[in-house]
């Protein structure tokens, strides 16, 4: 949860103490848990109530997501919401995953992979982990550049990747900087 997702937030319980739906002293209780919140998970119990107007956007991420593609690469950048599990399926083309940017809503996320005749790059955010020990590789390679194998306290979350690679590489590591270039 970005520093954004929290002052949106707080916006969201200002509005409601000054229609009166909460008290001064349950918007402060409310505004020092959202702050000390690190996920969209953590923050659910100080919004719950409000109606639902205050949550669009919904602060709750999806469980499940699957993402396919065929015959062409498969990608996902920018600000995005990264469920607790993750299957991801292409055949004949490229997969990146960026997660610089994305919005997690669980400190663990499981990646499921399903890819043939393709490298997979995976883009974590600084403070992530990842473990990709469950990956069946098939004529193909893992490379780890960076990322740290088991998850730290308070760092960041941690991204579980099982599931199989078939002919290609399959890459875990953090964002390349030159300058004002990202990739």
């Amino acid at each position: 949860m970005s520093d954004a997702d929290r002052e949106r937030v707080v916006a969201w319980l200002r509005s409601a103490a000054s229609e009166g739906r909460l008290t001064l002293d349950e918007f402060s209780e409310r505004v020092d848990g959202v702050l000390r919140s690190r996920t969209f998970g953590e923050v659910d119990r100080y919004v719950a109530d409000l109606p639902s107007a205050y949550a669009e956007g919904s602060v709750t991420p999806p469980q499940e997501l699957e993402l396919r593609a065929a015959l062409g690469p498969l990608r996902r950048r920018g600000r995005w919401m990264v469920p607790r599990r993750l299957m991801v399926r292409n055949m004949l083309g490229p997969v990146k995953l960026d997660f610089t940017e994305a919005v997690f809503g669980h400190p663990v996320v499981e990646v499921i992979l399903d890819v043939s005749l393709g490298t997979t790059v995976l883009v974590l955010p600084p403070g992530a982990s990842a473990s990709a020990d469950g990956v069946e590789m098939t004529a193909g390679s893992v490379r780890i550049r960076g990322v740290e194998p088991e998850p730290r306290a308070g760092a960041g979350p941690h991204l579980v990747v099982t599931g199989a690679q078939r002919f290609g590489k399959l890459v875990l590591r953090r964002q390349r900087r030159f300058w004002r270039w990202r990739w």
